[in-house]
């Protein structure tokens, strides 16, 4: 039997969500739902979904679906997360996970409470070269992670941005952490799998790209912020920029072995080996050896284009293809619940040192 899949928030995220949904052949979009009805009524015609709704209340009581898919803004994941999980859902979480740390473990625990699974749409860690990153990580190859990069480009000019600079009441200014919160999860959840730590040394600035450092107060969105995370063993630098070009999203892994870089945007993983040829062989072999790992990793992209598994968000059909199989089979999560809080607290302790009236 297939599992019964519901999505409340039909927003432009929501798309995504059907479209990956569709791709499984294991479980089937019942039904959509959104506080104004022509948000639900776009989504369900464009997708021909068979039934759509504008009181989740009502969605589940009638439709029963065994998992829930929450793509509103986070002010309403902890309320939704426990109407789901009382009417017997599982939930699978847009990030961000919630408005604050605590909301965050309060969703953790009214799922576990209940018996239920949940997920966070991690999606780009499980794209193919973040995969084979994990890989490389989890058979020495790299050795012990001794420092971590991980950096995000975002284009203000996009739709989604112009959206948030010309509407001073976008759902994203009345985040504590603003637009850094809607994007820096992709950030952070990508360093926790190599510093472990639960209450790592964490320093961070913001500032205004255009006004430069020193910009932290008045209504001005900031948009550079700079993370210098130190845990017992590895330490880690995390990067947003909306000013860099060409905007990206990529990951830089020091080993005491050999170094990975990952580049999300152009879906490479690249091996920097340790030098193991005399001094002037040593420094004629490695733009070789890189080339080689370039052209290995473009006829994989090649193949993956010609199965039609090169699109955006593949990383998220196979998060939640193993979702649902942890679903059916009571298998382990694709991301353990300690790592979402461990997201969750490092997040809330950068906004409180780049927006200090979240603290107060």
């Amino acid at each position: 039997m297939s599992l019964k899949i519901a999505i409340v928030g039909c927003g432009k995220i929501a798309d995504a969500h059907v479209e990956e949904i569709r791709k499984i052949p294991s479980v089937e979009l019942c039904a959509v739902c959104d506080l104004e009805p022509i948000m639900a009524e776009q989504l369900a015609v464009r997708y021909a979904v068979p039934r759509r709704y504008s009181d989740i209340a009502r969605m589940l009581e009638e439709e029963k679906p065994d998992v829930l898919h929450i793509t509103t803004p986070p002010q309403s994941h902890l309320s939704l997360t426990r109407q789901a999980v009382a009417a017997g859902c599982h939930v699978f979480l847009e990030k961000p996970v919630a408005l604050h740390h605590s909301d965050a473990e309060a969703i953790v625990k009214t799922v576990v409470d209940a018996g239920r699974k949940l997920a966070v749409n991690y999606w780009p860690r499980f794209e193919a070269p973040a995969l084979e990153l994990r890989r490389l990580h989890e058979t020495g190859v790299l050795g012990s992670a001794v420092h971590v990069e991980s950096s995000i480009g975002y284009d203000l000019g996009g739709d989604f941005g112009m959206a948030l600079q010309r509407d001073p009441d976008h759902w994203v200014h009345r985040l504590p952490g603003k637009l850094f919160q809607n994007v820096l999860d992709h950030v952070i959840n990508k360093i926790t799998p190599f510093v472990e730590d639960d209450h790592p040394f964490i320093e961070a600035i913001a500032w205004r790209g255009e006004a430069g450092p020193g910009v932290t107060t008045g209504s001005e969105l900031l948009d550079e912020l700079r993370v210098v995370i130190r845990g017992a063993q590895t330490s880690a630098y995390a990067t947003f920029s909306a000013h860099a070009r060409p905007v990206g999203q990529t990951l830089r892994v020091y080993g005491t072995k050999n170094t990975a870089f990952v580049d999300y945007a152009a879906r490479t993983v690249v091996l920097e080996r340790k030098q193991t040829f005399p001094s002037a062989l040593g420094r004629l072999f490695p733009p070789f050896l890189v080339a080689k790992d370039y052209l290995g990793r473009g006829m994989k992209n090649v193949s993956s284009f010609s199965h039609a598994r090169f699109h955006f968000f593949d990383g998220m059909r196979r998060l939640l293809t193993e979702f649902y199989l942890s679903i059916e089979k009571d298998s382990p999560l694709p991301i353990s619940y300690d790592e979402i809080l461990r997201v969750s607290a490092m997040m809330e302790r950068i906004f409180e040192q780049v927006y200090p009236e979240v603290r107060a």
